[in-house]
């Protein structure tokens, strides 16, 4: 039978289409993690040695981190890298977990990624009517960019929150995700 949690029905597939979102945002923010640190250390030896600064790459250290924390946030979530509270969910049934999870979702995450793009929305508007660049003198152009990454962050953030009640939710009401029978 396919049905919306069966591994074949249509929840699955959008399951699957947004982990693999979350993969592909995750391996952005890898490589701007790699690059944080490749160019902070190049500007430390730069000063250290040379007497030499930049304020564009000191931007670009800063929007990578933006980058690599807003991107990376759904990726996380898929894998389990958020801090959670065990002590208690260490003692209940997974079912018990799977509703919880589902609770934790649908009235914490959930809400909190709308309350950032709608809070986030008209400031990153206006940069962009702006096309605001940095403030510092020589910086770099497109802050707006950089700034897009807050609601594009609670977007990928929400994604993989809907994604992960998906994969809960056959557990925490009572059917087997592998064939869609009550457990």
């Amino acid at each position: 039978m396919t049905d919306a949690v069966s591994p074949d029905g249509p929840a699955a597939g959008l399951r699957r289409a947004i982990d693999a979102l979350s993969g592909l945002l995750g391996a952005v923010a890898a490589l701007a993690a790699g690059l944080v640190v490749a160019l902070s250390a190049g500007l430390v030896l730069a000063h250290a040695l040379f007497g030499l600064g930049s304020v564009q790459v000191q931007d670009l250290v800063l929007w990578l981190n933006a980058a690599m924390v807003m991107l990376g946030l759904g990726w996380t979530l898929r894998e389990r890298g958020h801090v959670r509270i065990d002590v208690l969910a260490s003692r209940w049934s997974a079912r018990r977990r799977a509703r919880v999870e589902l609770f934790g979702i649908a009235v914490l995450l959930l809400p909190f990624c709308a309350a950032i793009v709608v809070l986030s929305w008209d400031y990153v508007a206006l940069s962009w009517a702006l096309r605001e660049r940095s403030g510092g003198t020589g910086g770099l152009p497109g802050l707006f960019l950089a700034k897009s990454l807050l609601p594009l962050g609670a977007v990928a953030l929400a994604l993989q929150g809907v994604a992960e009640a998906l994969r809960a939710w056959p557990l925490a009401w009572g059917r087997d995700g592998a064939t869609g029978k009550r457990a």
